[in-house]
Formats: C-alpha cells, sequence, structure tokens
C-alpha cells in the first residue's frame, strides 16, 4: 500500500491561489474528504510530507483526502501581509466553495466527508447556512475542538482568549497592519487583521452575524438539519475549546444528529489529548481517529 500526495492548485483570481493537499491510496480510492483548519494555522495539521496525521490515515483506509490551505495560509501565495483586505467572509463564499469546485472536478463528486479543526468548523457550518446545497452531499463531519464562543472560565482561557485574543491581537494586528502569530509563536500561520477581528467578535459571543454583509448565520442555521457531526474535545483543551464551548456550538448548529465525545485518560484512552495534539499525537489513530472512521462508516 503507498500513500501518494500531490499538490493542486486554484487560480482564485490574478493575486490569489489556493492550495490544497490531495493525499491519497493508489491502491483503494474511496469518497473525498475536505479538511479545513482554524486560525492562525495551516493544512499541515492534517497531515505531513512524511505521511503522519489524520488525511494520511484515513487515506489509509481508502478515503482520497484534500488538506485546504486558506488564502494566504500555508502553501497558498501570496502569504499574509499588510496588503491583505481579506478575512473570514471571504473564506466562507469564496475559498470553501472554491476547494469543494476544485474536489468535485477532480472526483466527479463533491466530498462526502468533512473534517475541521478548531474555527474551521465555524467556517463550515457558516458555509452550511450561505449555501445549504451542501448539506445534500455530505454524508458526515468531524470537528476538532471546534467552538464559537467561548463560555469556560478556566485561568488559560482568560490568558489566551482574553488577554492574547482580544487584548494583545488587535493591537498587533493594527501596528502591522496583519497579526504575525506565526512570528510570535502562537500559531503556525498569519492571520489578516480583518479575519483576527472577524473571528474575535464571534469567540467574544456577539451574534452569529457577518461583518460584512448582515448575514445571520444563527437564524439560518437553526432552521436546518446539518450532516451528522462528530465533536472530539480534548481533557486537557483548557482554554479553547471545553466541552461546555462545543455544546454552546452545538446547540446553535441546528436539528441534525451531533455527538460530542471527549478524550483522555480517565475516558479510557492512550493520552489526554489537548487543542493541537489531538490531531498530531501518535496515540489519536488508536483513539479518535478509529471513532471518526466509525463515525464515516456508520453515515
Amino acid at each position: 500500500m503507498t500513500i501518494k500526495q500531490e499538490s493542486v492548485y486554484i487560480h482564485l483570481s490574478e493575486q490569489q491561489t489556493l492550495h490544497l493537499r490531495r493525499i491519497y491510496n493508489d491502491e483503494k480510492t474511496g469518497p473525498a474528504v475536505l479538511f479545513v483548519h482554524g486560525a492562525v494555522e495551516n493544512g499541515k495539521i492534517f497531515y505531513t510530507h512524511s505521511n503522519k496525521g489524520l488525511a494520511p490515515y484515513l487515506a489509509e483506509q481508502g478515503y482520497v483526502c484534500y488538506a485546504a490551505d486558506l488564502r494566504g495560509r500555508g502553501d497558498s501565495t501570496p502569504a499574509i501581509s499588510k496588503h491583505a483586505q481579506y478575512g473570514q467572509t471571504e473564506a466562507i463564499i469564496e475559498d470553501i466553495p472554491a476547494f469543494i469546485a476544485k474536489i468535485t472536478e477532480l472526483e466527479g463528486k463533491a466530498p462526502a466527508y468533512w473534517v475541521a479543526h478548531s474555527w474551521g468548523g465555524v467556517l463550515m457550518n457558516s458555509v452550511f447556512a450561505r449555501y445549504p446545497e451542501y448539506i445534500n452531499d455530505v454524508k458526515a463531519c468531524a470537528y476538532f475542538g471546534t467552538k464559537r464562543s467561548l463560555y469556560n472560565h478556566h485561568p488559560k482561557k482568560y490568558l489566551q482568549g482574553n488577554i492574547i485574543w482580544y487584548l494583545l491581537a488587535p493591537i498587533l494586528a493594527k501596528k502591522h497592519g496583519y497579526l504575525p502569530a506565526k512570528r510570535l509563536k502562537w500559531g503556525s500561520d498569519d492571520e489578516t487583521q480583518k479575519s483576527h477581528y472577524q473571528s474575535m467578535q464571534w469567540a467574544k459571543r456577539r451574534p452569529w452575524v457577518d461583518s460584512d454583509d448582515g448575514f445571520d448565520y444563527a437564524k439560518i442555521v437553526a432552521g436546518l438539519e446539518l450532516p451528522p457531526t462528530l465533536h472530539i474535545a480534548g481533557v486537557k483543551d483548557k482554554a479553547l475549546a471545553q466541552p461546555i464551548d462545543i455544546q454552546k456550538f452545538i446547540d446553535e448548529s441546528g436539528k441534525g444528529v451531533q455527538k460530542l465525545q471527549i478524550y483522555g485518560r480517565k475516558h479510557g484512552h492512550q493520552h489526554d489529548y489537548d487543542h493541537i495534539n489531538m490531531l498530531t499525537h501518535s496515540s489519536a489513530k488508536l483513539d479518535q481517529f478509529t471513532d471518526l472512521v466509525n463515525w464515516f462508516a456508520a453515515h
């Protein structure tokens, strides 16, 4: 069995090129999976070039995996700079639909499964709100550490949320014209000033409404039955996605089947997972990755 990787590029405009990493098994090909990363991250949260991570693991099972780099992140070009005017609205109405269209073109049908890490799940449910026609194509979703608004009161939340994301990040984004999160070691990639501002508003429990055009995601999603979604939480994810935060997101995400599972030793798992290593730890394939494959198989 050989797991292969290749890069796929999408020319979004004269200025912007989007990148997808296609990871597949040349001996068996099944349905396509779209992966979307979160804030201050890129698609490499799901894979390494040496075939570690969730996407290569799913490729071993026969899925054709497409790990997306949102505009300016990862291998999408140009990289984020002070000239980048786009934000999460563009990710929802342009980038993710472009990824879906490219996968559909290459595979002959739309991706049947969607996987997200952190803020990527908020973007995905926002896409479902804008384009409910996608719902019929998607059999199931799996979201790792996804919340929209922060409700927990852990000291780490006040440090990472209130002090870093709400207080320091806007000052630095204004100073540099973008948020240099990679240089600050706050994440694997940078954020535009607009995407930071927009995600910050929603994290602060502001209404799930688009700051560009007033689109009311909450109102639309409330009436939708989204694909069956497995929500994965880590016992050591204290700041960014505690069960209370994920549950609030589940509560506002329509009428479909949603299941929250918490991963840690006290729940019989191999490791006490946090916000990042829930996707990168070597034991994950024995715990949440196995459950994800079963979740997809059941739907």
